[in-house]
């Protein structure tokens, strides 16, 4: 794989002018539907650090330039949905049941399988709601070159991204 260059930074921050636009369409509701469709609340600003290449994690919030805006969009959503189950102050106790409940039944899974299937249960939801089929179905497609995350995708196919959620959620103090 070729090295892309490394964006200056004029460059990251006119990327960020860019996606802030394309953000402020939606960028609420999407925040307040992952709060309300898993039952917790942000706790905490969110900072969200933009860098030249990365791949995305959720704490403290960093993610790369992308070549297309919604993969940087979606990639977002995914470590916000990370952000608010652990990150968030007081949420990582209020879900430890719900994340024994997840490493029991998935035992057999990787910590990384088992990480992602509420994540992207959740994930499932909020593409379906806000950004369609299709662009649910990119993300499967491209991650079906990581493993874990493959895996991940098809316990939520298999089993149902709301039933996932609710047998989540129900869990959560």
């Amino acid at each position: 794989m070729a090295k892309l260059p490394w964006p200056s930074a004029t460059e990251i921050k006119n990327y960020i002018k860019k996606i802030e636009k394309i953000g402020s369409k939606d960028g609420k509701r999407v925040l307040d539907e992952i709060s309300k469709v898993i039952g917790l609340k942000w706790t905490e600003d969110i900072k969200c650090y933009v860098v030249g290449h990365a791949r995305g994690f959720s704490d403290p919030l960093t993610l790369g330039v992308m070549k297309d805006p919604n993969d940087f969009i979606d990639t977002l959503v995914h470590e916000l949905i990370h952000q608010i189950l652990a990150a968030q102050k007081g949420n990582k106790k209020r879900t430890s049941k719900a994340w024994d409940y997840i490493y029991k039944k998935y035992k057999d899974e990787s910590v990384s399988t088992k990480n992602h299937i509420p994540v992207h249960a959740i994930h499932n939801h909020i593409y379906l709601k806000f950004f369609g089929k299709k662009r649910l179905e990119k993300d499967i497609n491209h991650c079906q070159r990581f493993p874990d995350y493959k895996r991940s995708w098809e316990i939520v196919e298999k089993e149902g991204y709301e039933n996932i959620i609710k047998e989540f959620r129900k869990r959560i103090k």
